[in-house]
Parts: structure tokens; C-alpha cells; sequence
């Protein structure tokens, strides 16, 4: 599947990594403020809108939900079972809303422009032990193995169905885990064995950039 070029001409592609993401943390928040279903459905329906104006399709969008059909579809039955239909309504469209809108920033963004602002954003924090090369690396790492988890979750599904589990949730989720975990640990190994400090940080960050970046494009 080809994704859509971060890089494009649109407006909202040109604004600055650092104001979309504040304007996503201030949407995010207004999000989980709304209590009515009926307005958060027109959020939705905003946040849907975006898309094409960002010269994208409503498919591309379509795309970036699809993944959650499941748990949306089990998320409200339990919700409309155990408290009301509103509630229901309310909790799966604000998920969605708030999926969309994360998408949105991450399709119309470069990688390494989103790396930099979070370097950014906690750099006043070293006088307090925080080193925002290691912070950079580590939002670095978790865009980078999100296809991977991705990928892995395909992989367990298709084994699944072959065996004529593709329904069951359970079995879908605790192989995910499993290996997730054994990806992390063998991360985590592989950065220590490297001996990661702060003085090589810039240029393992740099290099880890270019590859996320490219991984996008």
C-alpha cells in the first residue's frame, strides 16, 4: 500500500511540524471534552474533511480507521450493552476522531520534522537528567516499528484464519504481544550492546531519522 507523500504542496502540508502537533494536542483535548454524540460525530465528520484538503482522499482516511473496525464494533456493543446507546456513540466516535485527526499529521508530515520538534520540546528539561537525543530515539524507534508491528499482526491473522481462528480476538492478540515484547527486548539488547550515550546520540538519532524518513515516503 502507498502511502501519500508527506512532502506535499498542500497548505497544511507546509505549516510547521511543531504547529500541528500543538494544534493536534489542543483538538485532542477539546475532543475528550465533548459529551454529546451528535457533536462528536460533527467533529468527526470535520476531521474527515481535513483529508481532502490536504489534497488526500476520504479512502486514505478510510484507510487509517480500518484497522480499528474490530475494536470499534466490540467497543460499542459493550458500551451500549452495559451503560446506553449514546455513551456507545460517543466513545467509538471520539476514538475515531481522535485516530483521524493523528493520521492526518503523521500522512501530511516528515518523520524526522516531527522527531525534531519533540527534541525540541523537551531540551529545557536536561538540566533535570532528561537528554533529549535519547527521547528523539526513542519516539524515533516507536514510529519505526509500527509497520513492523504491523506486519507481524498480518502475518499472526493470516496463520489464524488458515487454521480457522481469524474470529477469535484472543488468538490474534496474545501471539501480537508475545512478540511485540521479544522485538522490544531484542531492541533494547541491541542499543546496549552499542553502548549509547549522549555523545554519539546525534548521529544515531540522524541516521535513524533518514531511515523513518524514507520508511514514509
Amino acid at each position: 500500500m502507498t502511502k501519500p507523500d508527506a512532502r506535499g504542496s498542500s497548505a497544511i502540508h507546509r505549516m510547521p511540524a511543531g504547529i500541528k502537533l500543538l494544534a493536534l494536542a489542543v483538538a485532542g483535548s477539546a475532543v475528550v471534552l465533548v459529551g454529546d454524540w451528535r457533536v462528536m460525530l460533527a467533529c468527526l465528520a470535520l476531521a474527515l474533511l481535513l483529508y481532502p484538503a490536504a489534497g488526500l482522499t476520504f479512502r486514505d482516511a478510510a484507510r487509517q480507521l480500518r484497522p480499528l473496525l474490530w475494536m470499534l464494533v466490540i467497543l460499542f456493543a459493550a458500551q451500549a450493552w452495559f451503560e446506553s446507546f449514546a455513551l456507545a456513540a460517543l466513545v467509538v466516535l471520539r476514538i475515531a476522531a481522535l485516530v483521524a485527526l493523528a493520521a492526518l499529521v503523521t500522512l501530511t508530515t516528515p518523520m524526522a520534522a516531527m522527531i525534531a520538534v519533540v527534541e525540541r520540546v523537551v531540551s529545557p528539561f536536561r538540566r533535570l537528567g532528561v537528554d533529549p537525543e535519547k527521547v528523539g530515539l526513542a519516539f524515533a524507534l516507536a514510529l519505526r516499528f509500527i509497520p513492523v508491528i504491523a506486519a507481524q499482526a498480518g502475518e499472526i491473522r493470516e496463520a489464524q484464519r488458515a487454521r480457522g481462528l481469524d474470529r477469535n480476538l484472543v488468538a490474534l492478540a496474545l501471539p501480537l504481544i508475545v512478540r511485540t515484547l521479544r522485538t522490544a527486548d531484542a531492541v533494547a539488547d541491541a542499543v546496549e550492546a552499542r553502548s549509547f550515550d549522549a555523545d554519539a546520540a546525534g548521529e544515531r538519532v540522524a541516521r535513524l531519522k533518514m531511515k523513518v524518513d524514507r520508511s514514509s515516503e
